[in-house]
């Protein structure tokens, strides 16, 4: 018989930097092992250096914990690849950026076992649509 559930978390840590002070209030309440979290974290996102790394954490009632990465986040993505700090106050209204369709390409790519699809042409026009409403303009 499996082990009890007793939460589930979802935090955006930057790749190998975790440290107990950064997850210690959402993790604390837990009661798992804030240092044994931090490592194994550090050690999963360890060639990821300077990324945002999403990081589900299922909590047993024993204090245990299974820790699972995911892609990083579409917006951070979209805004390394322009050079941009933030998305435009008013997309639809003023362009922060320039991408190409290469440029989408490569980041669905990255971002596709994270989508609710295995097609990349899919995955290039969901990246489009944030890319749309940070006010990035994608060049043809």
């Amino acid at each position: 018989m499996g082990k009890n559930v007793i939460r589930r978390l979802k935090l955006e840590l930057e790749a190998g930097k975790a440290n107990p002070a950064k997850v210690g209030k959402d993790l604390a309440p837990t009661g798992i092992n804030l240092l044994a979290f931090c490592q194994k974290y550090n050690e999963l996102t360890a060639g990821q250096q300077g990324m945002i790394i999403p990081a589900e954490v299922t909590v047993f009632e024993d204090r245990s914990f299974v820790l699972r990465t995911k892609t990083p986040p579409t917006a951070f993505l979209l805004k390394r690849a322009a050079g941009i700090e933030k998305g435009a106050a008013r997309p639809g209204h003023e362009t922060v950026a320039t991408l190409s369709r290469k440029d989408l390409e490569k980041i669905a790519e990255i971002k596709l076992p994270d989508l609710n699809t295995n097609r990349l042409e899919n995955a290039v026009k969901m990246i489009e649509g944030t890319a749309r409403n940070m006010g990035i303009r994608i060049a043809d």
